[in-house]
């Protein structure tokens, strides 16, 4: 079976002033379906870097980016855009939610660009914000919910276009630590369903939920191995 990413001696470099700086250096990575992976690295390690070329948020300078039989190495903007739209959920520390726009707007957005009805886009919305234990928050404006709720809403949001991949990044940033533990047990329970998971994190306890881990530093995977530490969540006392 074909991997669902298909890395292949990835670099990026950014030219600024004078200076040449290599962001990526040459990284080659396999990502199956299904699969729960954890990218850890210090600061300037490249993980940000490789992130947003994953997330189809920036191209390579050299390789080859091969995600569910697609080569996305060297698209346009416009044409990146649609994979994005089609294949990719994004989750972000800082939720991206627009203000104005009530939770089930929110989660309804990316089904406008796909060219979804009306009535079709606010049913799959309020389904999904009830799969993330929301269904009674539909009309909230992001300033009436709390941080984790609206978590929660950008979680549904990622789900929406059944995507091939959700790529959460520091999604547990901005969250105290109940709430952070609520949210990683509603990523288990994404994974479980058989969505592909990359977690971008710099927590440890964060990235041990993750069934494989790829430890980046100075532009090159230092290590990637299996996580033999999984941490379940007890669910018993979450609401």
């Amino acid at each position: 079976m074909e991997p669902l990413i298909s890395l292949k001696d990835i670099g990026r470099k950014y030219v600024i002033g004078a200076e040449v700086i290599h962001a990526l250096k040459s990284v080659s990575l396999t990502i199956n379906k299904g699969e729960f992976v954890a990218l850890m690295g210090p600061s300037g390690s490249g993980k940000s870097t490789l992130m947003n070329i994953l997330g189809c948020l920036d191209t390579p300078t050299k390789g080859e980016y091969i995600l569910n039989g697609i080569n996305v190495s060297h698209m346009t903007d416009n044409e990146l855009a649609e994979v994005r739209n089609s294949e990719i959920g994004f989750v972000f520390q800082t939720f991206n939610l627009l203000p104005r726009n009530t939770a089930l707007d929110n989660v309804a957005l990316p089904l406008i660009y796909a060219g979804i009805s009306k009535d079709d886009r606010k049913a799959r919305a309020r389904k999904a914000l009830e799969n993330v234990g929301l269904g009674n928050r539909t009309d909230h404006r992001p300033n009436e919910l709390s941080g984790g709720q609206r978590q929660r809403v950008a979680v549904a949001r990622a789900l929406i276009n059944d995507p091939s991949i959700i790529l959460a990044d520091e999604p547990t940033g901005n969250l105290d630590t109940k709430t952070s533990i609520e949210i990683m047990s509603l990523v288990e329970d994404i994974h479980a369903k058989g969505n592909t998971i990359i977690l971008v994190t710099h927590e440890e306890d964060i990235a041990m939920h993750a069934h494989r881990i790829v430890r980046m530093r100075d532009g090159l995977i230092e290590r990637d191995y299996i996580n033999t530490n999984v941490q379940i969540v007890d669910r018993s006392g979450i609401v």
